[in-house]
């Protein structure tokens, strides 16, 4: 056996590599990182376009909402997401009654926050419309009783609402709740919604602000969409049914509605 080959075999892998060996290496591992950074850039252009994009549907087309409270029990729980539908109004049609619908409260349920900040504004917005966070504060969820040029009185000898002379029968209330403790006799003006909560005795709704600016009459330019369906829980997904409470309800004026 050749001890002396076999030691020189060892001594010359024992080298330092030489620099052409290195930029050899150099090269594949760049070669793989080049073949690597444009997939990385393809998954993150895809993330951020479907991101973008749930954002405009979200914005244009139907919007996620997460229920915060238990105002509109037993139709809506706590933690239950609902999708909005943005176009049920775009198109010259306007909320009636009955419907459930969402609407910023800013200046009719609430005042104006000028010291709000902006940014964190955006992003609990980014996020609430992905009915990832609760919804602003200044978004309310509640149903349409009385629209533009009713009169809605609270309440008749048998404890019902009646709006324009015809009593309510408010099948959707909350087990035990009657239609409202504190009375109320009101005109809504044009251009303008009466909201309640179907649980009456939990919800801060349009009879808390007769006596604030408005009156309690939220504007119909201030509604955001309408709550056609239920998307969460999964036993519960699917879509909201109407009522025909109002049916009865003669037109303002006396033409029969």
């Amino acid at each position: 056996m050749d001890t002396q080959a076999e030691h020189s075999e060892r001594d010359r892998s024992s080298e330092p590599r030489t620099g052409s060996e290195e930029g050899s290496r150099f090269s594949r591992l760049r070669g793989v990182s080049a073949r690597v950074r444009p997939w990385r850039r393809r998954v993150l252009v895809v993330g951020v376009a479907g991101v973008a994009g749930l954002l405009l549907f979200s914005a244009f087309v139907v919007q996620p909402f997460l229920i915060p409270s238990g105002s509109m029990g037993p139709t809506l729980r706590v933690g239950d997401r609902v999708l909005v539908n943005k176009l049920a109004y775009r198109f010259g049609a306007e909320p009636e009654r009955g419907d459930i619908v969402v609407f910023d409260g800013t200046g009719s349920f609430v005042r104006e926050d000028l010291d709000a900040d902006p940014l964190a504004a955006l992003a609990h917005g980014a996020a609430a419309s992905l009915g990832l966070a609760e919804p602003a504060d200044t978004d309310f969820v509640k149903r349409v009783v009385g629209v533009g040029g009713d009169r809605v009185v609270c309440c008749d000898t048998r404890g019902r609402l009646t709006v324009n002379g015809t009593p309510v029968d408010e099948t959707y209330l909350h087990p035990g709740d009657t239609a409202s403790k504190a009375p109320f006799d009101i005109v809504v003006p044009r251009s303008t919604l009466w909201m309640l909560g179907d649980h009456r005795s939990r919800s801060s709704d349009s009879r808390d602000h007769l006596g604030s600016p408005g009156g309690g009459m939220v504007p119909v330019e201030r509604v955001i969409g309408r709550v056609d369906w239920l998307g969460w829980p999964p036993a519960r997904i699917g879509g909201i049914e109407g009522t025909g409470a109002f049916d009865g309800v003669r037109e303002p004026g006396g033409a029969h509605g």
